[in-house]
């Protein structure tokens, strides 16, 4: 039977069969589709045959495929693919979905594709099923998953670019299915450049991650590439410390550069710039006062400077090139537009005398080129194409274009974005800086921060980092997001692979004795998460006295049936306290043939041994007790008083072969990651609690 015998696919209007569609685009054969209201999926033939259900027509499709190995190159592969196909509808089913995923990121770890080194109809069973494959899956996605409920094809609304000033007013999500991708107005394939451009005055914050993964993302979606810039004209907030830990933050999230640069590189050809702008009139020399500069500006009023002559001027360059007394008091402004209604054209600042050596070049210069006459001319001298600047920004697009336009040099295409803004969360660096030089913090990468480097500290994946920011997408809409989504995504990584211990907490530990316990101690070996053998093994040990939390304790009742979780149940025959009524010590019985399911307490103990693990447990709360600071507002009111509480606590004897940075859940305690190893008994392990998305504030 031939493809072109095709006649039509039939199938219900709420369910559209992306699988079968998707391979028949991605193999070129025509497959004209119709909705049904009988409730079946029917690929119909012209000679009246029929072939019915999802996978006997992705089957068929597979086979009549001009690709080669779409169903497999032999037997044993095509019943590969059949067992795919057969795993496939796993996905469908809300409560395996994260196992499936997981099992299945295993399995892909070291491949390309499900079966052997080609793409089949397996990836397309797979992939469908997750809505994400290629450009011909989005666009059957885009076709009729937003649709579900319709059946029927609806042609892609078109995208809206307003260009005024050169500006692209898409509001876009990344993360959106199936609309994922978005255009860069003016962008070719294979030509787009762009950069990643941060100050490095301080650490990479989770406001700056989101510039710089659209800018992978971008530089990706047109073949390009992406400059790693450090904007460092500021020698008095920057260090070599800064650089190093930006380039590590950048590598953390995976950007790929093309290759770093400095401002401070194009210094002489800055220089130069700057000269050429005092020779032809756009450029003077001011020495009014700052604060009576601000006001001029604001009120419009032009400086007395402003009609220097260009000789005067020049006089008054090179006494700023030689930091001298009078250099000192002036700046050098571009002479552009005082009564512009946009004040960011009021003749801006382009250098200021900074005698601060700078942290690369030393004392070479005595003055320094401003963000608003750099950026612009950095840009366009590297070949950039494209510069992706947050809306904040958005009112010296003007200014920035006006200085290329000035200086003769190409045109930038600026790309705007908002600015990602977090509940309780500061993101100045100037705010953030005051914390680390204050000691409310134990430096850049504390839990408590913002930083790249602290969140990571603190359990979150880099996984769900570019999730959560992707989702974001390249709006302009600002908003005010919270940390929970966030912490969310990040459960739902963590928690199918994460391996499972047990802790007490020290603080009136409880002990129960086992009467009819084992006299020795015994060890079994089980898993460290039942339902991900990639997780590994662990020791447990089985003995008749065993340590409970007062807080479990203090809700049993005598004669009361408990299950010690990974044992079986126990009854409570007596219960201790001492004088106060404290609960000292409970004395009780197993019963291993009980039901867990009649159990209302599930304990988590550990046996009485020596081989216990101190532990340190260490809960952060937001640095800043109001979700959002308005403008004037003094961060310094509305500290935090109490940031961060550490419990004492004993874990299981597994816990001293964590290393630094793995992550784990405490049974009914939570996510940790583990700060501290084990290193001797005396000195705890410390674990720091991961928030999982459902609390506000831990420490209340």
């Amino acid at each position: 039977m031939e493809e072109e015998r095709i006649k039509v696919l039939s199938f219900p209007s709420d369910s559209p069969p992306l699988s079968i569609i998707a391979a028949a685009k991605i193999a070129g054969i025509a497959l004209p589709t119709q909705t049904s209201s009988s409730g079946s999926l029917t690929l119909s033939f012209s000679n009246g045959l029929e072939l019915h259900g999802n996978y006997v027509i992705l089957r068929y499709i597979g086979r009549v495929a001009p690709i080669r190995n779409f169903y497999g190159d032999d037997a044993f592969h095509a019943a590969q693919i059949d067992e795919w196909l057969e795993y496939a509808p796993t996905l469908l089913l809300g409560s395996e979905f994260e196992n499936a995923c997981s099992y299945m990121d295993v399995y892909m770890e070291k491949r390309t594709f499900f079966v052997s080194h080609s793409f089949s109809i397996a990836d397309i069973a797979i992939w469908s099923g997750l809505a994400e494959y290629s450009d011909a899956l989005n666009e059957v996605t885009a076709l009729y998953v937003g649709k579900k409920g319709l059946g029927k094809q609806v042609a892609a609304k078109p995208k809206e670019h307003k260009s005024a000033d050169g500006n692209s007013s898409d509001k876009v999500n990344l993360g959106s299915r199936p609309s994922s991708e978005i255009d860069l107005p003016y962008a070719e394939l294979g030509k787009v450049r762009l950069r990643f451009a941060p100050e490095p005055s301080g650490y990479l914050h989770i406001g700056h991650s989101k510039a710089a993964l659209l800018n992978q993302y971008f530089a990706q979606r047109y073949q390009g590439e992406v400059v790693l810039r450090f904007d460092d004209t500021n020698p008095t907030k920057e260090s070599n410390e800064f650089v190093e830990n930006l380039i590590k933050d950048v590598e953390t999230l995976g950007i790929k550069y093309q290759k770093i640069t400095y401002t401070s590189d194009y210094f002489p050809k800055l220089m130069d710039m700057a000269e050429k702008l005092i020779k032809e009139g756009k450029a003077y020399v001011d020495d009014t006062p700052r604060e009576q500069m601000q006001k001029e500006r604001m009120d419009g009023i032009e400086s007395k400077c402003r009609s220097n002559s260009v000789e005067e001027n020049l006089k008054l360059w090179k006494e700023m090139i030689a930091g001298s007394e009078r250099g000192l008091q002036c700046c050098l402004r571009g002479k552009l537009d005082m009564q512009d209604p946009n004040k960011s054209l009021r003749d801006p600042v382009y250098y200021r005398c900074n005698p601060v050596p700078h942290h690369r070049i030393g004392a070479k210069y005595k003055l320094y080129p401003t963000y608003d006459f750099a950026c612009p001319f950095v840009d366009a001298e590297e070949g950039i194409t494209h510069a992706l600047r947050s809306s904040e920004y958005h009112d010296r697009n003007a200014q920035y274009y006006r200085i290329q336009e000035d200086m003769g040099m190409r045109k930038v295409h600026i790309y705007e974005f908002s600015r990602l803004n977090l509940v309780y969360t500061l993101l100045s660096k100037r705010k953030l800086l005051w914390f680390v030089q204050n000691g409310k913090v134990d430096g850049w990468d504390d839990p408590r921060f913002p930083t790249v480097q602290g969140i990571v500290r603190r359990g979150l994946k880099i996984e769900a980092l570019i999730q959560f920011i992707l989702e974001q997408g390249a709006s302009k809409n600002l908003n005010l997001m919270e940390w929970d989504k966030l912490w969310t995504i990040n459960k739902k990584i963590i928690d199918p692979v994460c391996p499972r211990h047990t802790a007490v907490i020290e603080e009136r530990k409880v002990l129960l004795t086992l009467t009819d316990g084992p006299d020795e101690p015994f060890v079994r070996i089980i898993p460290r998460h039942k339902k991900y053998d990639g997780a590994g093994e662990k020791a447990t040990t089985y003995t008749k006295r065993i340590w409970i939390d007062y807080a479990d304790a203090e809700y049993i009742s005598v004669n009361e049936e408990v299950t010690l979780m990974d044992w079986g149940n126990a009854i409570v025959k007596e219960i201790i306290k001492d004088q106060d009524g404290n609960i000292t010590q409970l004395v009780g019985v197993l019963h291993l043939q009980g039901s867990v399911k009649t159990t209302k307490l599930k304990l988590t103990w550990l046996a009485e041994t020596s081989e216990l693990v101190n532990l340190s447990l260490v809960e952060f709360d937001y640095l800043i007790t109001k979700k959002k600071l308005e403008e004037g507002e003094d961060f310094l009111d509305a500290l935090n008083p109490c940031t961060k509480k550490e419990t004492a606590a004993i874990g299981d004897s597994n816990i001293r072969n964590l290393k630094q940075g793995e992550i784990l859940q405490l049974e009914r305690k939570g996510y940790f990651r583990c700060d501290v190893p084990f290193v001797r008994p005396s000195k705890p392990v410390v674990l720091i609690a991961i928030p999982d998305g459902r609390q506000q504030s831990v420490l209340k």
